[in-house]
């Protein structure tokens, strides 16, 4: 777990106005929220079933969730690659931008042209700006929906041995807090990825190590994931989303190692062998802990 003390934080002057977090239930907001609440900054984190709710998919909700904010940490949900994600982040950004926001820190996805545009709106906005640019979180395995299969010890995905440079949520969090409250990051673009390139096998080979168990990974191709994930009745946009992600984001195009947690924060990122340790220590991977 990273040392919040070692995150160089400057809290804002003002402590009375709320920094929102858009997203504030999800595996990075959450933890920035988390961040900003420990260094004594007052957070309003939304999601659609928080008291104040804040729905992507119903713009009503958005004025009420929005108003007074003056930073903002924005996480589109499920991801910028699907249809209406940029148009909706333009119409959000304008409505801040409206209210009087001063700064907003955006999670975007490495390598989707999508993200890329709504990069660009943010950037466009005319306010104090950071990005937070990565692609596949080690949570993915512990929280979402690749944690089942590991549990059942096998995985099965269209990724055949491609490498990934895998980062933690846990330092995308401390980027994205550091971004919030110091305006020395103000126009920055931080591109974070893990210390090391590694394919789906070597992660699922980790895991195994441990957790004492053995665990396979077994490529399959794209056509096969997507009509196996209908039939476990995994909705149709959701797999829409995944075949894109598997098929064209997950073609090469991120293996490469980027600088960002070192140039927001002056240490390396997190591995995933200590990811792995921890989350086998606290009992992530195991059977009765599945939901």
């Amino acid at each position: 777990m990273t040392n919040i003390e070692s995150i160089p934080l400057h809290p804002p002057t003002s402590t009375t106005t709320p920094t929102l977090v858009l997203g504030g239930t999800g595996k990075t907001g959450r933890r920035v929220a988390e961040r900003l609440r420990r260094t004594g900054v007052p957070v309003r984190a939304l999601g659609r079933t928080t008291p104040i709710p804040f729905d992507w998919a119903d713009r009503g909700t958005w004025d009420a969730a929005i108003s007074g904010a003056k930073r903002v940490y924005l996480a589109y949900s499920p991801d910028l690659a699907v249809p209406g994600a940029v148009e909706a982040v333009k119409e959000i950004t304008d409505r801040l931008v409206a209210t009087g926001v001063e700064r907003i820190v955006l999670l975007s996805g490495r390598g989707e042209p999508e993200a890329a545009d709504a990069e660009d709106v943010v950037i466009c906005s005319g306010v104090e700006w950071s990005v937070v640019r990565c692609s596949w979180f080690f949570q993915n395995f512990t929280e979402g929906y690749l944690r089942d299969p590991l549990v059942e010890g096998s995985l099965f995905l269209p990724a055949g041995s491609v490498s990934e440079p895998f980062v933690d949520a846990e330092d995308i969090a401390d980027v994205a807090a550091a971004a919030l409250v110091d305006s020395r990051h103000s126009g920055e673009l931080y591109e974070l990825t893990g210390p090391e390139l590694l394919t789906f096998q070597q992660i699922v080979e980790t895991v195994g190590t441990h957790t004492g168990r053995s665990i396979e990974y077994v490529p399959i191709p794209a056509e096969d994931y997507s009509q196996a994930a209908l039939a476990d009745g995994v909705p149709a946009d959701v797999v829409t989303l995944l075949d894109y992600l598997f098929r064209v984001v997950l073609d090469g195009r991120n293996a490469s190692l980027a600088d960002g947690v070192q140039r927001a924060l002056g240490r390396e990122p997190g591995s995933f062998d200590a990811f792995a340790r921890r989350s086998a220590a606290a009992g992530s991977w195991n059977a009765e802990e599945q939901s």
